[in-house]
């Protein structure tokens, strides 16, 4: 691991205490997944362990294993219907709006479920993940039914995406719900909000990873110090 990757995950470490400070007792906690996030679920084991009581749903089946190891309880959507605060990272974060591209990790659906069913959605990041403008260089993942996935490659061309289905060990990679993730090339997104719905719209998309006015605060770790933005309620 490089000094720069050291001193990043020192930001990200940073970031996720500073977040996982406003669970309180009681709450339902939605737990992330990637990286960033699994740094807030080590930061929240040392707070179970000193006393804290919450539950938590998991985003991926990595981040229910990891929970599960550090000591974090969990729980389901069929015993809460909605959850208090959840704490997640992000691939891209657009300043102006606070609109996200999630999914690099591959857990893109279950991110979104459980972020539109938070009171609060607080997003951590190093600062390299703050950007003007959503898209290039990060590509934007589309989550799809392994059915006719590549009848969707012209139609997504077609908006002006590059796609390409993301493989692993010489197989297309398989999402936990079993799906695949086309990550599709696609400039600078001038409207992103516009092009989440035009991807919702078509027939075999089953998500996607830009996350529209749902982030609710972003905590930013920055060598000077925590960046704290907080979306407007406008």
């Amino acid at each position: 691991m490089s000094q720069a990757d050291i001193d990043r995950d020192q930001l990200k470490r940073a970031a996720a205490d500073h977040a996982v400070a406003e669970i309180r007792d009681g709450m339902v906690v939605g737990l992330g997944s990637g990286t960033t996030a699994a740094f807030a679920v080590a930061a929240l084991a040392r707070r179970v362990s000193a006393g804290l009581r919450v539950t938590c749903i998991p985003t991926s089946e990595k981040t229910a294993t990891l929970a599960r190891q550090l000591g974090v309880p969990l729980t389901d959507f069929q015993r809460h219907r909605s959850i208090d605060l959840t704490i997640d990272g992000a691939d891209q974060v657009e300043r102006a709006t606070l609109n996200l591209v999630k999914g690099l990790g591959g857990a893109l659906l279950r991110e979104k479920i459980v972020a539109v069913a938070s009171r609060r959605l607080i997003i951590i990041v190093d600062e390299a993940k703050m950007v003007e403008r959503l898209g290039d260089p990060v590509v934007l993942p589309v989550e799809v039914a392994p059915f006719g996935h590549e009848a969707l490659i012209p139609r997504l061309e077609k908006i002006g995406l590059a796609p390409r289905l993301r493989m692993e060990d010489g197989r297309p990679f398989a999402t936990d719900g079993g799906h695949y993730i086309l990550d599709c090339r696609c400039g600078e997104i001038s409207d992103a909000g516009a092009l989440e719905q035009q991807l919702a719209q078509m027939v075999g998309v089953v998500e996607s990873g830009l996350f529209i006015k749902l982030a609710t605060t972003v905590v930013i770790g920055r060598p000077q110090g925590i960046e704290i933005m907080q979306a407007s309620q406008g």
